[in-house]
């Protein structure tokens, strides 16, 4: 588990996630081009939404990785 702070909507977060966790997010954040801290804020974003939910961020980081990695998967 590692605990690394995240500036989203202009203010730091402390998000605590394992590290394959954060590698896949990286991997993500770089391949659409992004920064890892807007991916994060996009993934903050789309929690507010009624879609979203509003479970806390670690858990809907890792969902999202989960349905990441599930589309590649369905693509492949």
């Amino acid at each position: 588990m590692r605990k690394r702070s995240i500036t989203i909507h202009g203010h730091q977060t402390s998000i605590s996630l394992e590290d394959e966790f954060w590698q896949e997010l990286a991997a993500i954040a770089k391949a659409r081009t992004l920064s890892l801290n807007a991916l994060v804020t996009e993934v903050d974003k789309a929690r507010g939404s009624p879609k979203g939910g509003r479970g806390n961020l670690s858990s809907t980081l890792r969902v999202y990785v989960l349905k990441q990695a599930k589309r590649k998967i369905s693509r492949a």
